[in-house]
């Protein structure tokens, strides 16, 4: 082989020099380098694409987030809403509870007072009754002890004075 005076080693550099030349001349008159530069814009407008996309899909997750956090201050101003609402609630209910207990221990009370009362007025009446009873006993034991003894002349009376009044 030629080896233009030099070593092997060199000289076998030198051809794959030269070999190296003429390929990169035939790719460049088969037009590789228009293909390479197609390739390479290709991926470049595709890494573009996906960075386009990657930086809409951030602002997506962004103003989601803050959709959510929103939505979770909301949901905190209901829920201590509601829980004052129910703390509002159970003071009117424990406030009308007492109102109604109250008005019923008045009702029970007067109703106790009333059977009381209707109590004390049928033992009035049953003493009173009972009373009654001993007086008209007694008038009569009485009557019956005076009418023996003056029977006789009570009766002659009652004739004169019912003849002196009819005449």
């Amino acid at each position: 082989m030629w080896s233009f005076g030099f070593d092997a080693t060199t000289g076998a550099t030198i051809w794959a020099t030269i070999a190296l030349v003429i390929f990169i001349g035939i790719a460049l008159y088969a037009g590789i380098h228009k293909t390479i530069a197609k390739t390479l814009d290709e991926r470049i407008k595709k890494i573009e694409t996906d960075l386009a996309e990657a930086e809409q899909l951030r602002a997506e997750a962004k103003a989601l987030l803050d959709d959510y956090a929103r939505r979770r201050e909301e949901a905190t101003k209901e829920a201590q809403s509601i829980v004052d609402a129910a703390r509002e609630e159970a003071f009117r209910l424990t406030a009308e509870a007492k109102d109604s207990l109250e008005a019923m221990v008045a009702r029970r009370e007067k109703a106790v007072n009333d059977k009381i009362a209707q109590a004390e007025a049928q033992a009035v009446a049953e003493v009173r009754a009972r009373s009654a009873d001993l007086a008209v006993e007694a008038a009569r034991v009485v009557l019956t002890r005076q009418m023996a003894t003056k029977g006789p002349a009570l009766v002659e009376q009652s004739i004169k004075d019912v003849a002196a009044k009819l005449n």
